[in-house]
């Protein structure tokens, strides 16, 4: 887990646990000015639960007789004090402090585990810094229809589009089943509208509900980032971009090409392949011109490093603009 995440969880607790200690601080001095004899029972049971913790201290003949008259004694006071806020219209817990999470006490551990609340917070740390949350509402596999996809072969020895995307969607969910012992790294490549992006975002959501850290990344938006990490010491940015589980870099290609980027693309590259953490870059590019656009250094990494599948068939964004706009 990211040292910031981990941090920005435990000040989630500690806050929520400070916010239910001064409410239930606010609700003692309306009782103590209400019901001030709630207190002086309360009072009385504190000094019985002390008698029985000094009771194994002493030699008394019969302890158990002794503290079982001690724990009734504590037991008719706090019926007599959960009757006394009843008839007053309060709950019988009204002085006790609430928990969101009564597992474990809003700690976020149980022992030294991980509390079930605690994991749901990560998720949602997760969607938040994915760059993600938006875009898998509609980019999902729950929405996901391969009729859309011809079949008809465009060429003579290939597959039709749907086989195609249908070979894809399989290798896809190989990739999200083996995410924890695998080790391949994705290349979308082919042109526009052909659903490189929609099934990014398909496998995003699928890991983000596994709880994984995925965050995705236009091929600007990246730069941009990595001009933050080289110029403003960004440690956060690059803490976030190197250790996430999986690294989504869309539209490669479309980002401004220069010695800068080229340099800091393939650091990033580099690093991520070094660590063994996973990448799936996507672009309209075809192989050939990605040789061209970029150095030696990165295309031998994208060729040689990470499972291409080529995308190809209508662009499906066109036909659905049509289609809307005919009916």
């Amino acid at each position: 887990m990211l040292e910031g995440y981990q941090r920005e969880i435990s000040k989630a607790y500690e806050k929520m646990r400070d916010k239910e200690e001064e409410l239930l601080l606010r609700r003692k001095e309306e009782i103590q000015k209400k019901l001030p004899e709630v207190f002086q029972i309360e009072n009385e049971i504190a000094k019985l639960s002390v008698e029985i913790s000094l009771s194994v201290l002493k030699r008394i003949e019969n302890i158990e007789e002794y503290l079982t008259i001690l724990k009734g004694k504590i037991l008719e006071l706090r019926i007599k004090k959960s009757e006394l806020l009843v008839s007053r219209g309060f709950h019988m817990d009204y002085l006790s402090i609430k928990y969101h999470c009564n597992k474990c006490k809003d700690t976020g551990y149980i022992g030294t585990l991980h509390c079930s609340c605690y994991k749901q917070k990560l998720l949602e740390l997760h969607y938040k810094n994915s760059d993600l949350a938006d875009m898998v509402r509609k980019n999902n596999f729950d929405s996901y229809d391969l009729s859309i996809y011809s079949q008809k072969k465009e060429t003579e020895g290939q597959k039709s589009p749907r086989k195609n995307m249908e070979d894809i969607t399989t290798a896809c969910w190989s990739f999200i089943n083996d995410f924890q012992t695998g080790c391949d790294n994705f290349l979308f490549y082919g042109s526009s509208g052909t659903g490189k992006t929609f099934l990014s975002c398909s496998i995003a959501k699928e890991l983000l509900d596994k709880g994984f850290l995925v965050v995705y990344r236009t091929s600007e938006d990246l730069i941009a980032n990595l001009r933050q990490v080289r110029f403003n010491n960004d440690r956060n940015t690059e803490e976030l971009l190197l250790n996430c589980d999986l690294l989504i870099i869309d539209d490669l290609g479309t980002e401004q090409i220069s010695d800068f980027s080229k340099t800091e693309f393939f650091n990033l590259l580099n690093k991520k392949l070094l660590l063994g953490r996973r990448m799936l870059i996507s672009t309209n590019f075809t192989l050939e011109g990605l040789m061209n656009s970029y150095s030696e250094r990165i295309t031998s990494r994208l060729l040689g490093d990470f499972k291409a599948s080529k995308f190809y068939g209508d662009d499906l964004r066109l036909k659905k603009n049509i289609k809307s706009r005919d009916k």
